[in-house]
């Protein structure tokens, strides 16, 4: 085996590397999820998402992003699909803590304008921007 197929293939195993967690609150649910979201691993946020928002029927669903350096258009697609889903359900679905490459995939999307986005979990829990509900 080459050294550089093994350094390909350590690569590609730390890339779909990720976990979740939840915690709740009162009125909603923060998924925390700790590495990027890929083609690999976005169909276990999917089903995670869709499984508080559908199953559940949590009022609220905040997703924290701050350890979620990159989001691909798989990621990007389960992210919507669990919009929509809230939509569909009555119920918030919030982002949190994105880096500056997760923002600009959503804004050259332009789904910055259809996402609720927060700088904070407290203001994302809340529903709340710099003191003024979110629209």
């Amino acid at each position: 085996m080459s050294s550089a197929f093994l350094a390909q293939t350590i690569s590609h195993l730390k890339i779909a590397q990720m976990n979740i967690s939840i915690r709740q609150f009162a009125n909603a649910a923060v998924v925390d999820v700790d590495g990027d979201i890929t083609l690999h691993n976005s169909p276990e946020v999917r089903k995670v998402l869709l499984d508080l928002l559908k199953q559940q029927r949590l009022p609220r669903v905040v997703v924290n992003l701050e350890k979620a350096k990159y989001i691909d258009s798989a990621g990007v697609a389960s992210l919507v699909e669990a919009l929509k889903a809230s939509r569909e359900m009555k119920s918030g679905f919030a982002l949190y803590g994105l880096s500056r490459t997760a923002r600009e995939v959503l804004e050259l999307t332009r789904l910055v304008k259809v996402f609720e986005i927060y700088d904070s979990e407290q203001e994302a829990v809340g529903g709340i921007h710099n003191g003024t509900p979110a629209n």
